[in-house]
Protein backbone atom coordinates (compact mmCIF):
# COMPACT_ATOMS: atom_id res chain seq x y z
CA UNK A 1 0.00 0.00 0.00
CA UNK A 2 1.07 3.20 -0.67
CA UNK A 3 -0.18 6.87 0.80
CA UNK A 4 0.09 10.08 -1.36
CA UNK A 5 2.06 12.74 1.01
CA UNK A 6 0.11 15.86 -1.02
CA UNK A 7 -3.76 14.18 0.02
CA UNK A 8 -3.52 11.28 1.94
CA UNK A 9 -5.35 8.94 -0.10
CA UNK A 10 -3.91 5.30 0.18
CA UNK A 11 -3.48 3.13 -3.41
CA UNK A 12 -2.65 -0.47 -4.08
CA UNK A 13 0.27 0.84 -6.20
CA UNK A 14 3.14 2.99 -5.08
CA UNK A 15 3.16 6.49 -6.99
CA UNK A 16 -0.36 5.27 -8.35
CA UNK A 17 -1.71 8.49 -10.59
CA UNK A 18 -4.40 10.04 -8.91
CA UNK A 19 -5.40 13.53 -8.53
CA UNK A 20 -5.36 14.89 -5.02
CA UNK A 21 -8.62 16.78 -4.58
CA UNK A 22 -11.47 17.05 -6.82
CA UNK A 23 -10.62 15.48 -10.53
CA UNK A 24 -11.15 18.28 -13.37
CA UNK A 25 -14.45 18.47 -14.73
CA UNK A 26 -13.75 19.82 -18.28
CA UNK A 27 -10.97 19.08 -20.94
CA UNK A 28 -9.20 22.67 -20.55
CA UNK A 29 -8.62 22.00 -16.65
CA UNK A 30 -7.49 18.47 -17.28
CA UNK A 31 -5.31 19.36 -19.48
CA UNK A 32 -3.85 22.71 -17.13
CA UNK A 33 -3.31 20.01 -14.25
CA UNK A 34 -1.06 17.74 -16.26
CA UNK A 35 2.59 18.77 -16.49
CA UNK A 36 4.22 21.43 -18.26
CA UNK A 37 5.77 19.58 -20.67
CA UNK A 38 2.87 17.26 -21.64
CA UNK A 39 0.58 19.98 -22.16
CA UNK A 40 1.22 20.64 -25.62
CA UNK A 41 0.91 17.22 -26.76
CA UNK A 42 -2.51 17.23 -25.31
CA UNK A 43 -3.68 20.47 -26.80
CA UNK A 44 -2.40 19.36 -30.51
CA UNK A 45 -4.63 16.20 -29.35
CA UNK A 46 -7.76 17.69 -27.92
CA UNK A 47 -7.88 19.94 -31.25
CA UNK A 48 -7.52 16.79 -33.53
CA UNK A 49 -10.28 15.86 -32.23
CA UNK A 50 -12.57 18.68 -31.65
CA UNK A 51 -12.12 19.23 -35.21
CA UNK A 52 -12.79 15.49 -36.12
CA UNK A 53 -16.02 15.73 -33.97
CA UNK A 54 -17.11 18.65 -34.05
CA UNK A 55 -20.88 17.75 -32.84
CA UNK A 56 -19.47 15.35 -29.95
CA UNK A 57 -19.66 16.88 -26.62
CA UNK A 58 -16.20 17.47 -23.92
CA UNK A 59 -16.75 15.05 -20.93
CA UNK A 60 -14.54 14.07 -18.46
CA UNK A 61 -14.89 10.18 -18.08
CA UNK A 62 -12.69 7.58 -16.55
CA UNK A 63 -10.75 10.44 -15.05
CA UNK A 64 -9.59 11.35 -19.33
CA UNK A 65 -10.56 13.77 -21.87
CA UNK A 66 -13.49 12.21 -23.48
CA UNK A 67 -15.55 13.25 -26.60
CA UNK A 68 -19.63 11.61 -26.10
CA UNK A 69 -21.68 11.35 -28.83
CA UNK A 70 -24.74 9.19 -27.37
CA UNK A 71 -21.62 7.10 -26.05
CA UNK A 72 -17.68 7.71 -25.71
CA UNK A 73 -16.34 7.97 -28.91
CA UNK A 74 -12.65 8.30 -27.98
CA UNK A 75 -10.47 9.39 -24.71
CA UNK A 76 -7.02 10.34 -24.25
CA UNK A 77 -4.79 11.10 -21.58
CA UNK A 78 -1.54 12.05 -20.44
CA UNK A 79 0.96 9.32 -18.91
CA UNK A 80 4.55 9.32 -18.13
CA UNK A 81 5.96 8.17 -21.39
CA UNK A 82 3.10 8.59 -23.43
CA UNK A 83 0.13 10.17 -24.83
CA UNK A 84 -2.63 7.26 -24.19
CA UNK A 85 -5.50 7.52 -26.97
CA UNK A 86 -8.08 4.94 -26.42
CA UNK A 87 -10.57 4.48 -29.49
CA UNK A 88 -11.74 0.63 -28.68
CA UNK A 89 -10.81 -2.60 -30.23
CA UNK A 90 -12.46 -2.05 -33.69
CA UNK A 91 -10.45 0.93 -34.05
CA UNK A 92 -7.42 -0.73 -33.46
CA UNK A 93 -7.56 -3.32 -34.91
CA UNK A 94 -8.99 -1.41 -38.21
CA UNK A 95 -5.75 0.99 -38.14
CA UNK A 96 -3.68 -1.94 -37.25
CA UNK A 97 -1.20 -1.64 -39.75
CA UNK A 98 -0.42 2.48 -39.55
CA UNK A 99 0.03 1.86 -35.73
CA UNK A 100 2.48 -0.67 -36.16
CA UNK A 101 5.00 1.58 -35.15
CA UNK A 102 3.22 2.49 -31.85
CA UNK A 103 2.52 0.08 -28.48
CA UNK A 104 -1.43 -0.80 -29.12
CA UNK A 105 -3.60 -2.93 -27.69
CA UNK A 106 -7.07 -3.76 -25.94
CA UNK A 107 -8.95 -0.45 -27.53
CA UNK A 108 -5.72 1.49 -26.12
CA UNK A 109 -2.36 3.27 -28.33
CA UNK A 110 0.50 4.55 -26.87
CA UNK A 111 2.33 7.22 -28.44
CA UNK A 112 5.75 8.37 -26.90
CA UNK A 113 6.12 11.98 -26.38
CA UNK A 114 9.73 11.48 -28.14
CA UNK A 115 7.59 10.40 -30.92
CA UNK A 116 5.90 13.00 -33.53
CA UNK A 117 1.98 13.12 -33.05
CA UNK A 118 0.66 11.19 -36.21
CA UNK A 119 -2.07 13.95 -36.41
CA UNK A 120 -4.06 13.12 -39.27
CA UNK A 121 -4.28 9.08 -38.09
CA UNK A 122 -5.61 10.49 -34.53
CA UNK A 123 -8.23 12.34 -37.20
CA UNK A 124 -8.78 9.63 -38.94
CA UNK A 125 -8.92 7.14 -35.50
CA UNK A 126 -11.85 9.23 -34.15
CA UNK A 127 -13.88 9.84 -37.74
CA UNK A 128 -13.42 6.21 -37.38
CA UNK A 129 -14.60 5.44 -33.74
CA UNK A 130 -17.29 8.27 -34.03
CA UNK A 131 -18.84 5.91 -37.08
CA UNK A 132 -18.23 2.16 -36.24
CA UNK A 133 -18.50 2.26 -32.63
CA UNK A 134 -16.01 1.22 -30.29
Amino acid sequence: MWTCSRCGRTFKKQNQAHYCGNPPETIAEYIALQPEETQPFLQQVYHVLRTALPEAQERISWGMPTFWDQRNLIHFAANKRHIGLYAGDAAVAAFASRLAPYKANKGAIQIPYQEPLPLELISQIAAFAAFHGS
